[in-house]
């Protein structure tokens, strides 16, 4: 089964995290929180985005951007940002790959993207649009590595509903 991180710099909107932090557990994913945070980790909207799924989350703290490349450098590291050329889906991503994005107001910063153009990819989107919401894009790209590894380690199955068409 990859392993994915899924790695938020600088996140400011407590229930975009706390959805994150639902689809890390879902999948298995560890999520990364980047500081400085714009909440507090004990928020109530944080919590409840994120359900009863916070004993279920690998989660892990870094004191600044400058910290997390430090020690994941060297890791394969996947920028998002609507400023790359490249479309997220033309990627290999390999068994383990860390899903980097930025803060919702401003995104990753510019210095970072310049130092790392070949690890940018963006979700296409319409152009007359800034951006999409952090929660989507973190859950697009973590269904994206899902998918290239045929979902390996997730069922499935779900729960059984009746529909009558």
């Amino acid at each position: 089964m990859s392993r994915i991180h899924i790695v938020l710099v600088e996140p400011e909107i407590p229930q975009n995290t706390g959805n994150i932090a639902r689809t890390c557990a879902a999948v298995g994913a560890t999520l990364h929180l980047v500081k400085p945070l714009g909440f507090t980790v004990d928020n109530a909207k944080l919590k409840r985005a994120g359900l009863d799924y916070w004993d279920k989350l690998d989660i892990r703290y870094h004191d600044s951007l400058d910290a997390f490349m430090e020690q994941h450098g060297e890791d394969p590291l996947f920028f998002f940002t609507t400023k790359a050329p490249r479309n997220y889906a033309e990627v290999t991503y390999p068994d383990e790959c860390f899903l980097v994005f930025g803060k919702e107001t401003a995104g990753l910063p510019e210095a970072l993207l310049q130092k790392h153009p070949s690890r940018c990819v963006r979700i296409p989107m319409r152009e007359t649009l800034r951006s999409l919401n952090l929660s989507n894009c973190a859950a697009v790209a973590v269904y994206e590595v899902l998918r290239q590894g045929d979902f390996e380690g997730l069922s499935g199955e779900g729960h059984p509903v009746s529909f009558d068409w």
